[in-house]
């Protein structure tokens, strides 16, 4: 029982981990859609690879994690995500390695990017136009990225797997539902149950201190009894007297 307890709670931990992340992932992909790049969600965007200019570093298809970092903090070496504004790179969003690193007049940062596969470097690539650094590949996301954008794949191993886990929350949440009912109409019965026994038990003491009522007037019954009877005692006594008076005043005009 209490094996089984803590499976159902490991298991309901790895479920809500697993929707969080999906959540996150969706949201970030929503918000970036929605706003053509130009929002984030807690800073985070996800971009997907699709040409060979990374390689072997990122290969195409490769769902890459960007977070947004302070300029001046970004080093050399460090791979850069950013939006194109000259030349064949107008309008495109480029993830490359940082090379070098200028500071102008006005204070601001002018990258030196350039893909590892690529014989030369990009056009100058001001501050404002980089949107992070890339902070990790995300091998996971890549995978159903891959399966995602394959038909059979994203039938058999996305809609019907989804399928399934929702029908079965449903039911499991139907499951708990009826579960907390029936807990509810024991706990429902416990409280008659305690009801009753106080019914029960105000009824005891109704009774006890109805006897006690009983045995006073018993006893008030009794004494007025006792009274009656003394009375007549003293009646008898007082009637005895009366006639020993009697026999005294014959005595008397006997002896006149």
């Amino acid at each position: 029982m209490i094996i089984t307890k803590i499976l159902k709670s490991i298991i309901s931990l790895i479920k809500f981990v697993i929707t969080l992340v999906i959540i996150a992932i969706v949201a970030i992909i929503l918000v970036q859609r929605f706003s053509n790049n130009k929002m984030t969600v807690a800073g985070y965007r996800m971009f997907t690879v699709v040409t060979e200019s990374m390689v072997p570093k990122y290969l195409v298809g490769d769902v890459l994690l960007v977070k947004e970092k302070d300029v001046s903090q970004i080093e050399v070496g460090e791979d850069v995500t950013y939006l194109g504004k000259i030349g064949s790179y107008a309008d495109k969003i480029v993830t490359h390695q940082v090379i070098k690193i200028e500071k102008k007049e006005d204070g601001t940062l002018d990258f030196h990017t350039k893909g590892i596969a690529n014989p030369s470097e990009d056009p100058i690539v001001n501050e404002s136009q980089i949107y992070g650094v890339v902070l990790a590949k995300m091998q996971l996301i890549t995978k159903l990225n891959g399966i995602i954008n394959n038909m059979y794949g994203m039938y058999f191993l996305i809609i019907i797997p989804l399928a399934i886990i929702i029908f079965s929350e449903f039911k499991s949440f139907k499951e708990d539902k009826k579960s907390y009912d029936e807990d509810d109409d024991d706990d429902d019965d416990d409280e008659d149950e305690d009801e009753k026994d106080d019914d029960y038990d105000d009824y005891d003491e109704e009774e006890e201190k109805s006897d006690e009522d009983d045995e006073d007037q018993e006893d008030d019954k009794n004494e007025i009894n006792k009274n009656h009877t003394q009375n007549e005692v003293d009646d008898e006594e007082y009637e005895d007297d009366y006639e020993y008076d009697d026999e005294d005043e014959d005595e008397y005009e006997d002896d006149e």
